[in-house]
């Protein structure tokens, strides 16, 4: 608009909201395509359906034989409970770092981010694809594990459904986090001990968390997978819902969100 003695850039609200559109259309073409493009490797679909089924089904007759003392639950029963809620943990974070490290590397990353998307909503896309095979996998492994093998927990499935995919999505938080850091997919996956074996060592799942030293316990107190754990043996234990499961659900659902920013805060278009 012209005034007299200069002029004034007016943004009409129609650009504003074709940029939104273009934005969401963006958004959902990313999420489109990396669904097509995890579809079309046979190996990473295996690995998140086929090989946590495999897993549960060896440790159900590892266990068959193994005596029970009364009023306890079988040892089967607690190895998937927490094979079905951390399994996603490690396969998201895996498979995430990978992806995302090569399509850094082949240069895919740097054209999407010439487009309106976002940084955040380009992260948002993978989050969103990535928990739809998230959600697949914790499908088809409650599945087998409660219609098949004979799990069984006091509280309902749908909320040892729910904790697997939110450790899903933690795990791809996580897994884009940690691809920012790394120069080739061979790093990436380097990446997991520091970012996967502490929490699962520390979660409670070979010793108690009171039982370790006080420093560690502290630690423990700061990671996801901690809160995960406890969120499910809320639910094998109780038919309700507890307050502190829902509390542990709440924790490790900030965790994920607070990965997925720094990721977004983190993310490079090319590996140097």
């Amino acid at each position: 608009m012209q005034v007299p003695g200069g002029s004034v850039s007016v943004r009409h609200p129609a650009h504003h909201h074709a940029r939104r559109r273009i934005t969401l259309r963006a958004y959902t073409a990313t999420t489109t395509r990396i669904l097509r493009q995890l579809a079309a490797d046979h190996r990473s679909v295996a690995m998140i359906l086929l090989v946590p089924v495999l897993v549960i089904t060896l440790m159900y007759f590892m266990f068959q034989d193994v005596p029970t003392r009364p009023g306890a639950p079988s040892p089967f029963n607690t190895a998937c409970l927490i094979l079905l809620g951390l399994f996603p943990l490690f396969v998201m974070f895996l498979i995430t770092s990978i992806t995302m490290q090569r399509e850094r590397a082949s240069g895919t990353l740097e054209r999407i981010l010439t487009t309106p998307l976002r940084r955040l909503d380009l992260l948002a896309a993978y989050g969103t694809a990535f928990s739809i095979a998230a959600a697949a996998q914790a499908i088809v492994a409650c599945s087998v594990s409660f219609l098949l093998l004979g799990f069984e927990t006091q509280g309902s499935w749908v909320w040892v459904f729910v904790i697997a995919v939110i450790n899903a999505v933690l795990g791809v938080g996580l897994g884009l986090l940690a691809s920012a850091f790394a120069r080739t997919e061979f790093q990436a996956v380097q990446f997991m001990p520091v970012f996967i074996v502490p929490q699962l060592l520390l979660a409670g799942i070979i010793v108690p968390r009171a039982q370790m030293p006080g420093w560690l316990e502290w630690i423990s107190n700061v990671m996801p997978a901690s809160y995960a754990l406890e969120a499910l043996q809320q639910v094998a234990a109780h038919p309700e819902l507890t307050h502190i499961a829902v509390r542990d659900i709440v924790i490790v659902l900030g965790f994920a969100l607070l990965a997925l920013g720094l990721a977004a805060a983190t993310l490079r278009r090319r590996t140097p």
